[in-house]
């Protein structure tokens, strides 16, 4: 088999091809058990819309393009004055906003639900408020309730509907700043919990509030959660409602990330990284590229928002239309996307692998020349086609290695997808795996895999990614007993919790530094996973704190 190097230690190799009762681990990365999430994540795919008076200027003002900043936030970076900000709406008539065929153009996307801007840093309401005059319905020639109109077209077209809602309000208060951190005062907090109940109680089910920016004590995000729970308690509430709160993590804006988060997240993307709201001169082209960009995005995992900025007018900005329907046709043609789950695999140059009724499937994101090596693999494999096609491929399997060959050119123009068919359950061996010598040996660093989130400390410019969980893999070749010493620097404050494969200890931060468990049992021919993660987490990025030096290994081997 080609490419014998993908295992450090060669012995690996030779001993999953000459052995075929190997056991690795679970394939499939285990599914998420609270209902509420649950229900969440399997919306995977929605839309997220940006309107307002920012959409009828456009990015131009007095005749010039305002190229710093989102085109949604012009009122500051062309330092527009109220007077003459809302002068605007004088203009802003929404005569093509149609919330019937914004839903259907959802559908075709393959989206399932649809977030819509209740109200940005403007502090414009694109809803009905008693709150404040300074809203769509009593300043702009449009006089409805866009939100209330959307959230009952949502229903009527069988998708789900959330609200966008900035806590960052220059009208009531906040100051103009780059980074929109502003602190919430009492005057600008009252409002604040108004209209989040107005939002909660006048638009049908809530199933996701998108909070955003600002710089809330943990009072105040305890608050603002406390609202939404009361009145929409299966709503789900986004990370940016910061201090570490929420039930998920929204990532950086169109922020992909490259390692293994831990837990629910979501990208927040724009068919535009330069801005969200609708730009006159934003430039349009290579519309098969940005297809394939964002569909890139979108088979990474986690749930993906796909946003779009209608024109003042509430017209859809045809390209941003047609990119949709180009990804809502992909996923047409490879509908298991919307069901998949991921798997455990070591990330593969080529692109992603996702799992589905004990099938395998490949989406080829940077194509090899002439073929695909799939690694890890422990389960047979009965065929392969090209998804979506009686295509078959050529294929062969040896030991954990999949190759297969790459014909000149595939149907599937944009990503391809292959499809394997597994005769079992599918487990994984990985990359790392350490092999369990006699006697003394260690573990470094480089043997170690990480589970990663993030934090925050009450703002978007102070979240950062965290490592969760240090794990390694070994592998015994023979049955036998291992003692196990583990150094490292550890928070003294924290209990953290050691698992040897179904074995756990729970163990204070302070004696972590320097730790002896054993004997621990070791069966042969089985991947043990040997982990540090914290016993308990005040949140779902709450980083470990653990700074791994080495373990050492003590393993002797049955005698039978």
């Amino acid at each position: 088999m080609e490419d014998s190097n993908y295992y450090t230690d060669q012995r690996i190799r030779d001993h999953i091809v000459n052995d075929k009762h190997m056991k690795g681990i679970p394939g499939i990365v285990s599914p998420v058990q609270d209902q509420r999430m649950a229900y969440w994540k399997n919306l995977k795919y929605g839309m997220i819309i940006h309107w307002g008076l920012y959409s009828q200027i456009g990015g131009v003002w007095n005749g010039e393009p305002v190229k710093d900043g989102y085109s949604e936030q012009i009122q500051m970076w062309a330092n527009i004055p109220e007077s003459e900000y809302v002068n605007v709406a004088k203009s802003f008539t929404g005569e093509y906003f149609d919330p019937d065929e914004i839903c259907l153009l959802a559908k075709e996307a393959g989206m399932n639900y649809i977030i819509m801007t209740s109200k940005h840093h403007d502090g414009f309401c694109m809803f009905d408020t008693d709150t404040t005059d300074y809203n769509v319905v009593k300043q702009t020639l449009y006089g409805k309730d866009p939100l209330k109109l959307l959230s009952e077209a949502c229903r009527r077209h069988g998708l789900e509907f959330g609200v966008y809602f900035s806590l960052v309000d220059w009208h009531q208060g906040h100051l103009f700043d780059v980074d929109n951190n502003n602190l919430i005062p009492s005057s600008i907090e009252g409002v604040i919990k108004k209209q989040l109940k107005e939002l909660m109680t006048n638009y049908g089910p809530i199933c996701e509030i998108w909070f955003d920016m600002s710089s809330p004590t943990p009072d105040q995000s305890q608050e603002f959660i406390r609202i939404v729970r009361e009145y929409q308690p299966e709503a789900v509430i986004n990370s940016r409602v910061w201090n570490n709160m929420g039930d998920f993590r929204t990532l950086g804006d169109n922020e992909v990330p490259s390692v293994n988060i831990e837990g629910a997240w979501q990208t927040p993307a724009s068919v535009y990284q330069e801005t969200w709201g609708y730009r006159k001169w934003q430039t349009r082209d290579y519309l098969d590229e940005k297809v394939k960009e964002l569909l890139k995005g979108f088979v990474g995992g986690g749930n993906y928002l796909l946003n779009i900025g209608p024109r003042g007018d509430g017209s859809v900005v045809e390209f941003e239309a047609e990119v949709l329907r180009q990804v809502g046709q992909w996923i047409r043609r490879h509908p298991f996307i919307l069901e998949a789950s991921e798997t455990q695999f070591d990330q593969h140059p080529w692109g992603q692998i996702k799992i589905h009724n004990n099938k395998l499937y490949l989406i080829v994101t940077r194509r090899p020349e002439n073929r695909i090596l799939l690694h890890g693999l422990l389960a047979n494999v009965s065929d392969v086609v090209e998804e979506g096609t009686t295509n078959g491929m050529i294929w062969h399997q040896e030991g954990d290695t999949l190759s297969i060959m790459l014909p000149s050119v595939l149907t599937e123009p944009v990503l391809p997808v292959i499809e394997v068919q597994l005769n079992q359950c599918i487990e994984v061996f990985p990359k790392k795996t350490v092999i369990l010598e006699e006697g003394q040996q260690q573990l470094t660093t480089n043997d170690l895999y990480q589970g990663y989130g993030y934090r925050d400390q009450g703002n978007y410019n102070s979240m950062h990614q965290t490592v969760v969980r240090d794990t390694a893999y070994l592998l015994g070749i023979q049955r036998g007993n291992v003692f196990v010493e583990l150094f490292g620097n550890a928070a003294l404050d924290k209990t953290y919790c050691i698992q040897w494969g179904e074995t756990f200890y729970t163990i204070k931060g302070k004696e972590l530094n320097s730790f002896q468990i054993g004997p621990l049992k070791i069966k042969e021919n089985v991947v043990t996973p040997f982990t540090v993660r914290l016993a308990k987490s005040s949140f779902a990025g709450e980083p470990l704190d653990f700074s791994f030096e080495l373990a050492n290994l003590y393993f002797k081997k049955d005698n039978y």
